[in-house]
């Protein structure tokens, strides 16, 4: 129903400013409709659209100018592929390929872990066939079988390991008691080897299911969170991948959803005219296990309906969340304890209030975050980009300064092959030029000198004067 913005500009662009009286010919109801919706201007549809948009492509080479056949056909590929590649791309966060895929991959492993641990059983017990009784559960019994090896080996050293192993010391307790006394042939060390390798395997497979399994439950929380928190992420990831896709899950009506796989069941029965199946895989949800025999068909409509709420939601809402999924389950539970109790159940307008009250906060919650997110990623790549900058700058300037220094080096080296050629022309000259300085520079400090030591001199010569008058004076009287 939303306008592509490509289509819109073109329209923009195409149509006249006054629109009022422009209708437009489109051999789509559903684009007519959209664009009536989005920009106003009525679109006509119809046979007649239809036939003049053949004639039109059937001529459009000859309608303008510089366009052949052959680029008009590249131009219908290229439209092609990119209407393919919009169609295919979606937010990898909420792809539910990886669910289908996840979900096959762990009914597989379910199928060979089974099979393997039934031949690890079966060839192990030819040596210590007392063990199947005391540890039945497979992947289990391939960690004891891989740890012990050979019976006669097993003493009360290694009954700490078998308590790891087992979880029970009077489990671990028994298998020593047994293996004392067990009537199990001899083994050679050859298939003892083969044997544990073989239980290696089987134990490394199991360990992988249980990291797939966490997989599909972080999956199934950021594609469908209403549908596992409903349903659990198991079943609502089946339902998925029997559907296809969580598109043609949501698409699907309740009382579809409610006999999703078991269509044998249902066709063989409408065939033969006998009584419809109940339930398919939603039978493997805890809700239909817990309702009494009576109430397990109405549950298990109930249930179909809440899935089909919850697979739309997930499916057409922007920021998928958990809370109506929430909800949904309270709703079963009520619903659960009405048909055991005759408690009345609470009414669906007052669930959905509250889930959308919730849903809302959550959503402003998510939203705040992604934006924090967004400004730390642009800080980040920002603070790269100017480091790359700088880095860049520096190496600019380092390369100027190294010319530059380059440049200054080759020009001294000029001046001094010059000084030193001026050196050697002039080399008999050095002592004259000395001794001129010299003599040249020699009277002013003496000049200096007599301006120093002259007031002292002529103090003296007056005082030797006046005396010379005292004498003269005194030898006339």
């Amino acid at each position: 129903g939303v306008l592509h913005e490509d289509l819109r500009l073109l329209l923009d662009t195409a149509l006249p400013p006054k629109r009022k009286k422009v209708v437009l010919g489109v051999g789509d109801a559903k684009m007519g409709a959209a664009v009536l919706e989005e920009l106003g201007v009525q679109c006509q549809t119809g046979g007649v659209v239809a036939e003049l948009m053949r004639g039109i492509r059937l001529h459009f080479p000859a309608l303008v100018r510089g366009l052949t056949a052959q680029s008009a056909a590249k131009a219908q590929l290229g439209l092609g592929h990119s209407y393919s590649r919009a169609k295919v791309k979606f937010n990898v966060h909420r792809v539910d390929n990886m669910i289908i895929q996840s979900i096959s991959l762990l009914d597989q492993l379910d199928k060979d872990i089974n099979t393997f641990s039934m031949r690890v059983r079966e060839w192990y017990g030819y040596h210590f066939p007392e063990l199947i009784k005391i540890v039945p559960e497979n992947s289990m019994y391939c960690r004891v079988a891989k740890f012990i090896g050979n019976r006669r080996e097993l003493s009360e050293e290694s009954l700490e390991g078998l308590e790891e192993i087992v979880m029970d010391s009077a489990k671990a307790q028994a298998i020593l008691e047994a293996s004392r006394s067990s009537m199990g042939m001899d083994i050679s060390p050859l298939d003892l080897i083969n044997i544990e390798s073989f239980s290696r395997r089987v134990v490394s497979l199991s360990e992988y299911r249980k990291g797939l399994q966490e997989y599909l439950r972080c999956k199934m929380s950021q594609v469908a969170p209403s549908l596992s928190a409903l349903i659990g992420e198991v079943v609502g990831a089946r339902l998925i991948s029997h559907a296809g896709s969580l598109t043609n899950l949501a698409k699907y009506p309740a009382s579809t959803v409610q006999i999703l796989g078991a269509e044998k069941a249902l066709f063989r029965a409408l065939k033969t005219r006998g009584n419809t199946p109940k339930y398919g895989l939603i039978f493997h949800s805890t809700f239909i296990g817990r309702a009494a025999a009576k109430n397990k068909g109405r549950i298990s409509r109930y249930l179909a309906n809440k899935c089909t709420i919850a697979s739309r939601i997930d499916c057409f809402s922007e920021v998928p969340t958990s809370v109506f999924g929430d909800k949904l389950r309270e709703q079963v539970e009520e619903r659960l304890a009405f048909y055991e109790t005759g408690e009345p159940p609470r009414k669906n307008l007052e669930v959905m209030k509250e889930a959308m009250v919730e849903a809302s906060e959550v959503v402003a919650e998510v939203k705040r975050r992604q934006e924090k997110k967004e400004k730390k990623r642009k800080k980040r790549e920002k603070r790269r980009l100017e480091a790359l900058a700088a880095a860049a700058e520096e190496a600019a300037e380092n390369s100027v300064m190294e010319t530059e220094e380059n440049d200054v080096g080759a020009k001294k080296k000029k001046k001094k092959k010059k000084q030193q050629a001026e050196e050697s022309e002039a080399e008999p000259e050095p002592e004259e030029n000395g001794v001129e300085e010299e003599e040249e520079e020699e009277p002013l400090p003496k000049k200096k000198r007599k301006v120093v030591v002259e007031p002292e001199q002529e103090e003296e010569e007056e005082k030797k004067k006046k005396k010379k008058k005292k004498k003269k004076a005194v030898a006339q009287d």
